[in-house]
């Protein structure tokens, strides 16, 4: 499973509200979930982001109140994966749980800017920032995750096996 896509960046502890603001919570509709992510860092974010674009942010993504509202927020908008030192333990089960990719890895917020072009490899870690040609690497996604997220998350991975 790869990735490829131009880098938004973000800084350190991006809460739930953040990622998509409690004022939407009152849907699930990925789609008007997608329109409002990221609003309150960016206000424009859902306008420029593209589809298989990825987040790269600081330390503690994902911090705050437990939503799978976010995680979905984040892959309706069209990021294919999310890059951070570290993550809330719950946005990193709820990520996973709908079939977002994350990857742990200290270096990239120094290593990527926001704008470079970055390729992900999720079974080997391996991040290499096309722009600048910097490689730094993250913990691989072991293969079964891997499946979870190319089913689509949790729920379908387990209709899948009926």
């Amino acid at each position: 499973m790869k990735f490829k896509g131009k880098v938004w960046k973000f800084g350190k502890n991006i809460d739930t509200d953040l990622i998509i603001p409690a004022r939407y919570l009152n849907t699930s509709d990925p789609e008007e979930l997608a329109r409002h992510c990221m609003e309150d860092a960016d206000p424009e974010f859902s306008s420029k982001v593209q589809p298989g674009d990825i987040i790269v942010a600081d330390t503690n993504f994902g911090c705050g109140s437990s939503r799978e509202h976010a995680p979905i927020a984040i892959k309706a908008a069209g990021v294919a994966c999310v890059i951070a030192p570290s993550f809330a333990r719950i946005f990193y089960r709820n990520a996973f749980n709908m079939g977002l990719p994350i990857f742990e890895c200290k270096e990239a917020v120094s290593a990527i800017d926001e704008g470079d072009v970055v390729e992900v490899d999720a079974g080997s870690g391996t991040i290499s920032n096309t722009t600048k040609g910097v490689t730094v690497h993250a913990q691989p996604i072991p293969e079964f995750m891997q499946e979870l997220i190319a089913d689509g998350g949790l729920i379908p991975h387990v209709m899948k096996g009926k």
